[in-house]
């Protein structure tokens, strides 16, 4: 068995990513970090190194437990990391975007104020 695994397979194959592709976009795009430096698409990760993955605005964190290639399935796959991810805030405490009624038009300038200093701007 290999001691170590290119971080965007390794993503691949437990399923954080749809495509291998998708991975190393991931890791070009510096949403990847491997024990807190971004890492680029062929970084080697080994047993125990931590992994953090930035999607839709949320941070995975990930230990690996096992190194795989191949892509497998999920319950196999979910064996071969320890996830540290903390639970998402409450729906409630995430404000909510001011909405506009529809066929209002485009903000006006006053408008456009408001809604920023709604948002803490």
């Amino acid at each position: 068995m290999a001691e170590s695994v290119r971080v965007d397979a390794w993503l691949w194959a437990v399923r954080v990513f749809k495509t291998r592709s998708a991975a190393t976009s991931g890791c070009r795009a510096g949403h990847v970090r491997v024990a807190g430096d971004r890492a680029k698409a062929a970084q080697p990760i080994r047993v125990g190194d931590e992994v953090r993955v930035r999607i839709a605005g949320f941070d995975r964190i990930l230990t690996v437990q096992r190194l795989i290639v191949k892509r497998v399935s999920a319950a196999e796959a979910a064996e071969c990391y320890v996830d540290l991810t903390p639970p998402p805030p409450p729906r409630e405490s995430v404000p909510l975007a001011p909405r506009r009624d529809p066929g209002a038009g485009r903000p006006t300038k006053r408008d456009r104020r408001e809604m920023e200093r709604l948002r803490g701007r």
